[in-house]
């Protein structure tokens, strides 16, 4: 894991990203600090993953492996081999890759995402200047 120099110090906001991700009812904004990338999902009522970014990567499922702190709403989802999962405000969580998500109610999901802000929701086309070789490998 790379550090930053003890002497840097730096402060970046999510109102000001780096860069924004747009996609079917959602938007993913990350912001650089030194060497590392934060992200931060936004996903309104009626997201689906495999709806609004199965398109996008062209994968099956979710590849990225996540970690991550939800601000706000409810998401659920189902791994590729049946489990079940559920998400809310004030959790921290980690979500292996191969996995569908969607928005449960009428309030949108906010949260931060920690180790794969520079994966999540990249374009199939996008994944060159990545250390990834496979595109299923790349949303």
């Amino acid at each position: 894991m790379q550090r930053l120099e003890e002497t840097a110090i730096m402060t970046k906001r999510f109102d000001s990203p780096d860069e924004t991700r747009t996609f079917d009812k959602g938007r993913f904004d990350i912001v650089n600090i030194g060497s590392f990338k934060l992200g931060r999902g936004t996903f309104q009522p009626g997201w689906r993953w495999s709806i609004s970014l199965k398109p996008v990567v062209n994968t099956m499922s979710c590849q990225v492996h996540h970690i991550g702190y939800v601000i706000s709403g409810q998401m659920e989802g189902v791994l590729g081999d049946g489990t079940k999962f559920k998400v809310g405000p004030g959790d921290s969580f980690e979500v292996p890759p191969g996995h569908d998500a969607w928005v449960v109610g009428s309030s949108p999901v906010v949260y931060f995402e920690f180790l794969s802000a520079e994966e999540y929701a990249k374009e199939a086309s996008d994944c060159s200047d990545t250390n990834i070789d496979a595109p299923e490998y790349c949303d």
